[in-house]
C-alpha cells in the first residue's frame, strides 16, 4: 500500500485543493491551542501545519508516503515530519500527544483496529482524537450509488455515517465521543466532524 501512495502523490499537481479545507480548518483551531501537542497524522502535504502553528500547537506531521512528506516540507521548512507504517506501530512514545489530527484518513486505513488503539495510545489522558471523513449517509448512497464514493479501484476502505463512526470511536474506548455531519443540505451532508477524548 505505501508504493500506491508512493505514486498517487507523485500524480497530484503541486498544488492541491483539499476538499473543504475551510470548514475542517475552523473545525480545527476550535479545539487546539497554545501550547497543545499535536500529531497530525496523515499529514499529506502539510496542509493543516500552518493553522495549528498559528494557533499555537507544536505540530509533528506523519504520513506514510515520503512524497507526501517532501511536499510537507517544501511547504513548511523546519517542521518536524516522519514517515510512519502504513498499519502498524507509530513510532512514538505512549501519551505523547495532546491531541492527535486525522483528516480525510480513517477512510483510507486498512486496520482501523490497530490505526485507532496507536491513535489512542499516543493521546495523553484526556488527550483529544480529532478527525474528519466523508459522511455517507443512506440518502446519498440511494441517490449516487455506492461506485460514486467507493469504485473497486479507489482508496477508500471504508464508507462512515454518523452513527458507524461513532460506534466504532466508542468501541475502541474513545468517550465523550461527538460526529456530526457538516457541508451539503441536510440529509446530504458529505463530510463528518468527529472527536473523542482517551
Amino acid at each position: 500500500m505505501r508504493d500506491y501512495y508512493e505514486e498517487l502523490w507523485a500524480r497530484l499537481p503541486a498544488q492541491t485543493t483539499a476538499p473543504d479545507l475551510a470548514l475542517r480548518t475552523a473545525f480545527l483551531r476550535g479545539r487546539v491551542g497554545p501550547g497543545d501537542r499535536v500529531l497530525d497524522l496523515g499529514c499529506g502535504d502539510g496542509h493543516f501545519i500552518g493553522p495549528l502553528t498559528e494557533a499555537g500547537a507544536t505540530v509533528t506531521g506523519a504520513d506514510v508516503a515520503e512524497t507526501a512528506l517532501e511536499r510537507a516540507r517544501g511547504r513548511h521548512p523546519g517542521a518536524e515530519l516522519v514517515r510512519v507504517p502504513f498499519d502498524g506501530e507509530l513510532p512514538f512514545a505512549d501519551g505523547s500527544f495532546a491531541v492527535v489530527w486525522a483528516s480525510e484518513v480513517i477512510e483510507h486505513v486498512a486496520d482501523t483496529a490497530r490505526w485507532l488503539s496507536e491513535a489512542r495510545r499516543v493521546l495523553v489522558p484526556r488527550g483529544r482524537l480529532l478527525l474528519t471523513t466523508p459522511s455517507h449517509g443512506r440518502l446519498r448512497l440511494a441517490l449516487a450509488g455506492i461506485e460514486a464514493f467507493s469504485p473497486p479501484l479507489g482508496d477508500h476502505l471504508h464508507l462512515y455515517t454518523q452513527r458507524s463512526l461513532r460506534e466504532v470511536l466508542t468501541e475502541f474506548g474513545f468517550a465523550a465521543v461527538r460526529v456530526r455531519a457538516a457541508a451539503g443540505p441536510p440529509g446530504l451532508r458529505r463530510l463528518l466532524l468527529a472527536e473523542g477524548q482517551r
